[in-house]
C-alpha cells in the first residue's frame, strides 16, 4: 500500500522540452568521445588563435586546437560531474536520512549533527577542503561535489520519512510485525521517491556548476582535458584577443544548465502533489 496517488500520465511541456534537449546533449557527448572534426588534443601552432570559420566553426585556441572538437570531447565530463555527484549524494544521503528517521535518539543525533556541520560550510569551500588534500582528478571532483549535497538529501529524506511513519499503512505494517528494513524498503522508500527525485533534478544544475567552478580553479580534470570549466580558465588570458576560446564552452555550459533546469522544473511540476493538483483541477 502506498500513500502516493497516481495521476494520469500528463507530462509538462518543460519536462518534454528539457528531456529532448538533454537527450541531444547526451548524444553529442557520446559522439564527442569517439568522433570529432579534429583531434581535440592535437597541437597545430600555425593555426593558433584562428577566429570562427568554415574549417573551425568555434575557432582555435592558443595551441591551434579546434575549439568545437574540444567542446564536444568535454561534454561528457560536465555531464558526469553533475549526474555522478547526484548519484553519490543519493547513495549516501537517502540511507542516512531513512536511518535518522527510523532510529530516533543517539543515532539520529549523530547523523543530524554531522549534517549540520557539513551544511554550515559553503559548497565551494567544502569542495576545496576535500580536493586540496589529494591530487585533483575527475573522480575526486565528482566525489567532492557529491559530498556537498549529501546533507541536503539527508535532511529531506528524514523529513519525508518522519511524515510517512505516521501514516496508517506504516502502522499496519508494524502491527503485522514487519521489521525496520521491510518497512523502510517496501513502505517508506517508494513514497519518499517523488520529492527526492524533484530535489535531485533541481540540484543537478548546481552540481554541474560547482564541478565546473572547481575545474576552473584547477581542482578538476587536468590539462590537456577539455572539461568546459578548465577550457574557460585556459582561455581567460586570451579573452580580448580570442574571446571564442571562452565563449564556446561558456555558452555550452549555459545551454546545459538551462536544459537540466527545465527537466528539474518539469519533474517538480509532474511529481509535486500541490502543483499536480492545480494542473488537474
Amino acid at each position: 500500500m502506498t500513500a502516493v496517488a497516481r495521476s494520469p500520465l500528463r507530462l509538462p511541456s518543460s519536462l518534454v522540452l528539457g528531456a529532448a534537449l538533454l537527450g541531444l546533449i547526451a548524444a553529442a557527448a557520446i559522439v564527442g568521445i569517439w568522433l570529432t572534426p579534429y583531434d581535440p588534443a592535437a597541437f597545430a601552432v600555425r593555426d593558433r588563435l584562428q577566429p570562427p570559420s568554415a574549417l573551425h566553426p568555434f575557432g582555435t585556441d592558443e595551441f591551434g586546437r579546434d575549439v568545437l572538437s574540444r567542446v564536444l570531447a568535454g561534454a561528457h565530463l560536465s555531464l558526469a560531474a553533475g549526474f555522478g555527484a547526484m548519484a553519490i549524494s543519493l547513495a549516501v544521503g537517502v540511507p542516512l536520512g531513512l536511518l535518522a528517521a527510523f532510529h530516533r535518539g543517539v543515532t539520529e543525533e549523530l547523523i543530524m549533527r554531522a549534517v549540520d556541520l557539513l551544511i554550515s560550510l559553503p559548497p565551494v569551500l567544502l569542495g576545496l577542503l576535500v580536493l586540496a588534500v589529494t591530487p585533483p582528478s575527475l573522480g575526486k571532483t565528482i566525489a567532492a561535489v557529491g559530498l556537498v549535497y549529501v546533507p541536503i538529501l539527508v535532511r529531506l529524506t528524514r523529513a519525508v520519512a518522519l511524515g510517512l511513519l505516521q501514516e496508517d499503512f506504516v502502522q499496519a505494517a508494524r502491527a503485522r510485525g514487519e521489521g525496520a528494513v521491510p518497512i523502510l524498503w517496501h513502505e517508506i522508500l517508494p513514497n519518499a521517491w517523488p520529492p527526492i527525485i524533484v530535489e535531485c533534478g533541481l540540484r543537478v544544475t548546481f552540481a554541474i556548476l560547482l564541478g565546473s567552478a572547481l575545474s576552473f580553479l584547477g581542482l578538476g580534470p587536468q590539462p590537456p582535458a577539455s572539461e568546459w570549466g578548465l577550457m574557460i580558465a585556459e582561455g581567460r588570458d586570451f579573452l580580448r584577443q580570442a574571446p571564442w576560446i571562452c565563449l564556446a564552452p561558456g555558452l555550452s555550459l549555459c545551454v546545459l544548465l538551462v536544459t537540466v533546469n527545465l527537466v528539474g522544473e518539469g519533474l517538480r511540476e509532474r511529481l509535486d502533489p500541490q502543483l499536480s493538483g492545480r494542473a488537474h483541477a
